[in-house]
């Protein structure tokens, strides 16, 4: 007799390729609204922002030596846009800056430069992105509160309120309990809840309803001419300009930094820890900025919320960022009605918290109590990027970090102590030309009639400066009373 079989059958896996089909499914829910807000932010036709998250998908994804990473328009890049815009008059010659900015990424993949992004203090990062949180707070706050497009409205900052709101109570334990509340973005919520009361303000209070200015306003792209006609294209007669050169490098340098900050918070997330190659990254993210700027989009970066959001709904391959850019180029095309309906109170709403959380007031906490030379450098690169730009702001940040490094370390080098009439100077480590100072300071102090001991035992290396200002003070030090004695001192070379 056969014996039965007691045991239940297995499960059957989930696909793979279902997987990263919900996975795209769930990103492109965050993108949507955020491709939106971004072009709305910049000062572009929201297509320039859908479009950047198409070529993220359809194009970068597929390059990316990253499985998992999702690239799109980045809020970081805002502050950038909006400042080339009004320095260079036109969106046009800004594509011209991008296509340089795209082929600068590509030689520096091609350099292998994607690890000098580690040799950026976590100060001047930290900075640059607190910087940019604060300036995506100023400006937004206007179009929040209904008067940063000329028509004012009651609706607009309680439409901005609410979505605030939602957007800071979706994060809390309370509502994290409820799987509906798991399952919906944050961004797709506010948006949802936008397009819902615009609807509604249409259909029962007509006069208080939002006025097309106060929406977003994209072109029907039904048709082949519709669509052919919603690409800008780059002014190539602006490539000499200066200008157009100081943009692409800002934009080049900063989009590359914040694709090399993702790749690694994304290996921290990844369950399987996975590393990207960074220089192929980069040439990945030039391709995708060569093209943004030849077709009219916004420039584009791996993005943190997006990739983590990838992840966290199971990706598993590059599908899933495929199925989002591909979802996008379908929005664009089929949900116009729909996406014109979505309240610019909403979309600032977005990104006055996601500037918030760029520059929360717990990240300056943090940074006063890392000690004074983590703080100085954070603070400079802010007041830098606020009273300049974003290039500046870095470079003065990185010049405060070297500095502070110096300074620290020289600090090291010597030490000067004294009992009675005998003063011991101590030379530890490397003493080279920044010491000299410090050292002219320490044998000024030595009273005439005292014994000085110079102390090279565990020095590594004495530089002929610091062997110049030593034999100088020896010459005369004679005639002053004061004794010299060397230990374990090298010979001057």
């Amino acid at each position: 007799m056969t014996q039965a079989n007691t045991h239940s059958p297995q499960p059957h896996p989930t696909s793979p390729w279902r997987t990263d089909l919900l996975a795209g499914i769930s990103v492109f829910l965050i993108a949507l609204p955020l491709c939106l807000g971004i072009a709305t932010a910049s000062g572009v036709a929201p297509f320039a922002g859908i479009l950047a998250g198409v070529i993220g998908g359809l194009v970068v994804a597929l390059l990316s030596g990253s499985r998992l990473s999702v690239s799109g328009p980045a809020a970081g890049l805002v502050v950038i846009v909006v400042q080339a815009l009004a320095t260079l008059g036109s969106f046009s010659a800004f594509l011209t800056a991008l296509v340089l900015a795209g082929a600068l990424q590509l030689v520096f993949g091609f350099l292998r430069a994607g690890r000098l992004a580690s040799y950026i203090p976590l100060p001047v990062i930290n900075g640059m992105l607190a910087a940019i949180g604060i300036l995506l707070l100023v400006n937004q706050l206007p179009l929040a509160t209904g008067l940063g497009n000329g028509d004012v409205s009651a609706v607009m900052p309680l439409l901005a309120l609410v979505s605030l709101t939602v957007l800071i109570a979706w994060e809390t334990p309370a509502l994290r309990a409820f799987a509906l509340v798991r399952a919906i973005p944050a961004p797709l919520a506010v948006v949802s809840l936008g397009i819902a009361a615009t609807a509604l303000l249409d259909t029962f209070m007509p006069d208080v309803a939002l006025a097309a200015s106060q929406r977003v306003s994209m072109p029907s792209l039904g048709s082949w001419d519709a669509l052919s006609g919603a690409f800008t294209f780059a002014d190539f007669t602006q490539w000499l300009n200066p200008d157009v050169w100081r943009v692409a490098v800002v934009l080049a340098i900063v989009a590359s930094l914040e694709t090399l900050l993702s790749l690694e918070a994304l290996e921290q997330i990844d369950p399987a820890h996975r590393k990207a190659a960074p220089d192929r990254e980069l040439k990945a993210q030039g391709v995708g900025n060569l093209l943004a700027g030849l077709l009219g989009a916004l420039p584009l970066t791996a993005v943190v919320v997006r990739s983590a959001a990838n992840v966290h709904a199971g990706a598993r391959g590059r599908l899933s960022c495929v199925t989002h850019g591909a979802m996008l180029l379908i929005a664009c095309l089929a949900l116009t009605s729909v996406i014109n309906m979505i309240p610019l109170a909403s979309l600032a709403a977005i990104l006055i918290h996601t500037g918030y959380k760029l520059a929360r007031p717990q990240l300056f906490v943090s940074m006063g109590k890392a000690g004074f030379a983590q703080f100085v450098p954070f603070i400079g690169t802010i007041v830098g990027v606020l009273a300049t730009d974003l290039l500046v702001g870095i470079v003065i940040g990185f010049v405060l970090s070297v500095v502070l490094v110096v300074e620290r370390n020289i600090r090291r080098v010597l030490s000067f102590t004294h009992n009675g009439d005998h003063y011991l100077l101590t030379v530890r480590k490397s003493a080279t030309f920044f010491c000299t100072p410090q050292l002219k300071h320490y044998l000024e102090q030595i009273p005439s009639g005292a014994t000085l001991i110079l102390d090279a035992t565990h020095a590594d290396h004495i530089d002929h400066d610091v062997h110049q200002v030593v034999d100088t003070y020896a010459a005369r030090a004679g005639a002053g009373g004061v004794r010299i004695e060397y230990k374990q001192w090298p010979a001057r070379r």
